[in-house]
């Protein structure tokens, strides 16, 4: 079955899988087995976060809504969108403190979310409507430490993948195509930061996954097909206090302790 989807809330790793309502949990020391979470009328899941503040794991059920689901798996809740009419459908998640980001495929904008579901804020990507050259189809989206976001997205006008980090208002501050010499990147899917702001990219195409500073200009390359085969990330996971990082890839989950 297909892993769509890892976080770590303390001791124990959540993963998700698509076309599966359980939620899988692991010990994050032993790797063994736990008591999975059902999670009954969840269908497409997408993505998942998790956060310490809340005890929870938000779920992306692709296209059409956010499960909250506390940690022990006892509140289980379909919790966005609140207003049917609400034209927000969610592709993938991130946790910034007690903050929910969403990043939504249909309308080319990230939508922030309080502890109790309550909207805050929404930024509008860049789309073809402005008739700008950078026009962005997001994957997936993090807060900075200073406020910003950073966005993986494909440039459906230009044909290529960036990683582009943009403030509040939706302006691009700066983009990442590929480091030089190397190749540029293909589907970058899913990223994770740090909290000094540096960026892990999981660059699906290429098989690897990059480590970005504060400036969006590469750190190293962390992982890639030359010393690892054939590697395909696609949902990351950085925890912080191990230094480990949690990477699907495709059917498995695997840790990769982190050395920068």
């Amino acid at each position: 079955m297909r892993v769509r989807g890892v976080t770590q809330l303390r001791d124990v790793v959540y993963v998700v899988c698509y076309r599966s309502s359980r939620i899988r949990t692991f010990s994050s020391t032993t790797h063994q087995r736990l008591t999975d979470i059902n999670v009954s009328g969840l269908r497409h899941a997408w993505d998942i976060a998790g956060c310490e503040q809340t005890s929870h794991v938000y779920v992306a059920d692709n296209w059409e809504c956010v499960w909250r689901v506390s940690s022990d798996g006892e509140d289980v809740k379909r919790w966005l969108p609140k207003s049917p009419s609400d034209t927000f459908r969610p592709y993938t998640l991130s946790v910034t403190s007690s903050r929910l980001l969403v990043t939504s495929g249909s309308t080319q904008q990230l939508t922030l979310y309080d502890a109790d579901g309550d909207e805050l804020s929404r930024v509008r990507l860049p789309d073809y409507m402005n008739r700008l050259l950078d026009y962005m189809n997001p994957y997936h989206a993090v807060e900075s430490p200073t406020g910003t976001f950073i966005v993986c997205h494909r440039n459906t006008q230009l044909r290529q993948y960036h990683v582009s980090e943009v403030s509040n208002e939706g302006q691009v501050l700066r983009q990442f195509s590929g480091p030089l010499g190397y190749s540029p990147l293909t589907w970058s899917c899913h990223i994770a930061i740090d909290s000094q702001g540096n960026i892990f990219v999981a660059d699906y195409g290429n098989h690897r996954i990059l480590l970005l500073d504060t400036q969006l200009a590469l750190h190293h390359v962390i992982i890639d097909k030359f010393h690892h085969g054939s590697v395909r990330p696609e949902r990351l996971c950085y925890i912080e206090q191990s230094g480990q990082l949690l990477v699907v890839l495709n059917k498995r989950v695997a840790v990769f302790d982190v050395l920068q």
